[in-house]
């Protein structure tokens, strides 16, 4: 054992130091560890927030969609065989056909998007966020087809599972007339999906592909899109610029990140003061060290020029001030870490901070434990603690035995 460390061992460890010292040691490594929990718990929403609405998008959308600049696209089995040409292996395509339309139940008429989509699209996850009822858009007995809403509209709506609505769509894309009615048909509700984005839970509403074909005045073949999903992520941007390069008119392709650029760019926002923060809040720990340790030099002249006097090197004086810092800083980030795990912890399972879902896209915070934020963190706050410690062990080191022994 260093002599350094030993003495700074028994002065930590000692209960006849000064309360006002200990007092300002409590004071610093609170610092510490209220500015460790708030950048992790800070880094750790972000990356929820990041992963949760990604994921959530893309379950209720594709990767890549290909619209067309006419509003019906009149040669399906044509235009998806080459599409699949187009594509790399693993490649996911499915048609749909899409349109505004207003759902009515008894009391309350809502304008939403009506997407029809095949039985066997494996391009959405809707199945696995229905809440009530079934992934079921098959015809019932009368002819008539079965719908598949978010929650959000069925409240509005104020209806439940295997309650009938009705829907009405412009005949021919144009404004009705005498010549020109609307569609009106009826729906069974089948099922109830959630996804916590007003986006999706409030505006859209899914049916068959033929029932929406039927709905919307198209022919046998007719979608107005196509939607894609990829294999490997990474390769969204490059495959949705390599389509717009060699699709012909009237197609064209937009990646997710562009269909939604809102909510990405948002999130982007939210990430870009974050080393601002950091460093401020570093700041804050790095001037609560150097204020304590320059209070204990004062508390403890008299103790450094003994030390000095009897043979004490300047660089053990600056290593038992280095040392308390480090005890600080330690203290301090554990604390810090043991804050933001638990309540990250408790958010994560049990959601108890909710947040307006028509403002955020969700209803509870979401957080993401990642073990590589809580040691970045630590480790950049531990470096800069013992940066600021040198500050007041320098000051000490420069103390002289026969100034402090002849005034004491």
């Amino acid at each position: 054992m260093s002599f350094s460390y030993f003495i700074t061992k028994k002065y930590t460890l000692s209960k006849r130091e000064s309360g006002f010292i200990n007092l300002v040691s409590i004071i610093a490594v609170t610092g510490i560890s209220l500015g460790v929990a708030t950048l992790i718990i800070a880094l750790s929403i972000l990356s929820g927030f990041e992963k949760t609405l990604t994921e959530k998008i893309i379950d209720f959308d594709s990767h890549i969609q290909i619209s067309s600049y006419k509003s019906i696209l009149s040669d399906y089995n044509k235009s998806i065989n080459g599409l699949r040409n187009l594509l790399p292996p693993g490649t996911r395509i499915s048609a749909f056909a899409q349109n505004i339309a207003i759902i009515s139940s008894r009391k309350v008429q809502e304008g939403v998007n009506i997407k029809g989509i095949t039985a066997d699209n494996s391009t959405l996850r809707l199945k696995e966020n229905i809440k009530s009822g079934n992934f079921d858009l098959s015809v019932n007995s009368d002819g008539s087809g079965k719908i598949i809403i978010g929650k959000k509209l069925a409240s509005k709506l104020r209806i439940k599972l295997n309650d009938r609505i009705t829907v009405f769509a412009l005949a021919h894309n144009k404004l009705p007339s005498a010549a020109n009615l609307p569609n009106i048909q009826k729906f069974t509700v089948s099922g109830i999906f959630e996804s916590d984005m007003a986006e999706y839970d409030d505006l859209y509403a899914y049916v068959e592909l033929n029932a929406a074909r039927n709905l919307f005045n198209m022919n046998e073949a007719g979608v107005t899109g196509y939607d894609i999903k990829v294999s490997d992520i990474t390769k969204i941007d490059s495959l949705t610029n390599f389509l717009n390069d060699e699709l012909r008119y009237p197609f064209f392709a937009r990646s997710i990140y562009q269909t939604h650029r809102n909510i990405f760019t948002w999130i982007d926002l939210q990430k870009k003061p974050i080393p601002i923060i950091l460093g401020l809040i570093i700041i804050v720990a790095v001037f609560n060290i150097i204020g304590t340790l320059l209070m204990i030099v004062l508390e403890k002249t008299s103790a450094i020029g003994i030390l000095k006097s009897l043979g004490a090197k300047r660089g053990q004086v600056i290593k038992i001030f280095v040392y308390q810092g480090m005890f600080l800083a330690l203290i301090g980030i554990a604390i810090g870490n043991f804050i933001a795990f638990t309540l990250t912890y408790l958010q994560y399972h049990y959601r108890f901070i909710h947040i307006p879902s028509s403002v955020y896209f969700m209803s509870s915070i979401p957080v993401m434990i990642k073990p590589e934020n809580f040691v970045l963190i630590s480790v950049i706050t531990f470096l800069l603690c013992i940066v600021a410690a040198l500050i007041p062990s320098y000051i000490a080191s420069k103390i002289k035995p026969v100034s402090t022994l002849r005034f004491n």
